[in-house]
């Protein structure tokens, strides 16, 4: 990476000489990114993105080859440009966050079992978390008015993106928007209609699935319930999500 990145004139510097770091360069997958946000959001840097891990959502999301000698050229270039960066319980994430099947997927998920069987055991651990999906009720509070939802799950976007293959209709990474949607699923009509609108990305056709858009959601469920925000730990409801309009600098094509 580090030989890449040289042959491009990029210089890694070392954990020591932080004071003079001009860019952040992470090589791994979404979650590896979010757990540098953080840092480049303190000392105000782009980041470098050079996609390793098994979705690399914001990678596709913003065009980002995802081999390392064509990500590595995108770095060089030094061309960046400003996306949001969302928030939860204080953890931020670039893609979604989710509670219910998602989050009991990110918790179930073993990260050696994913590096080792890729997307077969991720699928394997959805068909898990599906069966032996519950519902819950819940209150979504945006833009001073209050709705409640039974829900088996609860997304909020930040990106068009996420999941590998999921796109949310009409989002973007740049509209200083969240997307929360609430699934709430009773027979297999609704079931089918829900995956047709996530393979097809125009969620707001399907039955038994509600959508809301605004700048920040407060959900409030009668039981906690546990957040994960790009695949990793999150906390607990009840909790506040928020945008954070053009937070982050990113090197993109």
């Amino acid at each position: 990476m580090r030989r890449e990145l040289r042959s491009r004139n990029v210089e890694v510097a070392a954990p020591q000489e932080a004071g003079s770091i001009d860019a952040i360069v992470i090589a791994g997958g979404d979650g590896t990114l979010v757990g540098e946000i953080p840092s480049a959001l303190a000392l105000d840097v782009p980041v470098g993105i050079v996609p390793l891990g098994t979705f690399n959502d914001l990678a596709r999301t913003l065009e980002i080859p995802l081999d390392i000698e064509s990500a590595c050229d995108v770095i060089a270039s030094a061309k960046a440009r400003r996306i949001d960066v969302a928030r939860v319980n204080g953890a931020y994430y670039v893609s979604e966050a989710s509670i219910g099947i998602s989050s009991r997927l990110a918790r179930r998920q073993r990260s050696d079992e994913k590096q080792r069987f890729g997307l077969l055991a991720i699928v394997a651990s959805a068909l898990t978390a599906v069966r032996h999906a519950r519902s819950f009720h819940a209150e979504i509070s945006h833009g001073g008015t209050t709705e409640r939802v039974h829900a088996v799950q609860l997304t909020v976007a930040n990106s068009q993106r996420f999941g590998g293959f999921i796109t949310v209709e009409g989002a973007a990474i740049d509209d200083g928007q969240l997307n929360l949607y609430a699934v709430d699923i009773h027979n297999a009509r609704q079931l089918f209609s829900v995956l047709a609108a996530i393979v097809s990305g125009k969620q707001r056709s399907a039955d038994g699935l509600r959508t809301y858009r605004a700048k920040a959601f407060d959900v409030w469920t009668r039981r906690p319930h546990h957040i994960s925000a790009d695949g990793e730990p999150a906390g607990k409801t009840p909790a506040r999500f928020e945008v954070l309009p053009g937070a982050l600098r990113v090197f993109a094509p």
